[in-house]
């Protein structure tokens, strides 16, 4: 089954497989268009999880995953921890430790995620707001690996092609970059290091396995 992957911008993205619409990230959505199946939310920094974004996505069918914080503040939801698995109607999604291990921006103790996503036959990896961390060794096959490459608060573009290294995806794709943080020199420089397939998307292009 094909899964189309289209990068919205920042660290958004919407993943389209057979009927599944799922949102990870929302934010700056220019439309409301509440064709959201499934929205995921990695951690409760403004520019993850922002109320009025995910409300343009929102129908009555619609699910919300994110760590507890967001869950809290949203009021509705399913809360994810690291290591536990949900499985949704045509989609099965993983929580994986996402975290600065010597930076304070994003503290492993808050719980904050990244995700393995397993829809339309392929296994997705996002990671989050995080750096290089041991748990990425260990996601098992990965078709697709979504990786931040902006550096400050994230991974830069070295760091992420260390992460693909252990990743060993088959393919990958940057973000965090053109907005708050990170140039396409980093996407680019990203993509001349990695360890397999990179492509570098701008805000609007798509990727299908």
């Amino acid at each position: 089954m094909a899964v189309t992957i289209e990068w919205l911008g920042h660290a958004t993205f919407r993943i389209t497989a057979a009927k599944v619409v799922a949102y990870i990230d929302p934010w700056k959505i220019a439309e409301a268009v509440h064709d959201a199946r499934l929205i995921l939310v990695s951690h409760s920094h403004y520019d993850h999880y922002s109320a009025e974004d995910i409300d343009r996505l929102l129908n009555p069918r619609t699910e919300l995953v994110g760590p507890p914080d967001v869950i809290s503040q949203r009021g509705a939801g399913w809360a994810l921890s690291p290591a536990q698995t949900l499985d949704l109607d045509r989609a099965c999604v993983t929580g994986v430790r996402a975290y600065n291990p010597a930076k304070n921006f994003h503290p492993k103790e808050n719980d904050w995620l990244g995700f393995v996503i397993e829809l339309g036959g392929k296994r997705l990896y996002y990671a989050g707001d995080t750096d290089l961390i041991p748990e990425m060794s260990v996601l098992g096959e990965i078709d697709l690996a979504l990786v931040p490459v902006g550096g400050t608060y994230t991974m830069d573009a070295p760091e992420a092609a260390d992460a693909c290294r252990q990743i060993r995806p088959a393919c990958a794709v940057p973000y965090h970059w053109g907005d708050i943080v990170g140039t396409e020199a980093d996407a680019q420089r990203f993509a001349e290091t990695a360890p397999c397939d990179v492509t570098v998307l701008r805000p609007g292009q798509s990727l299908t396995l």
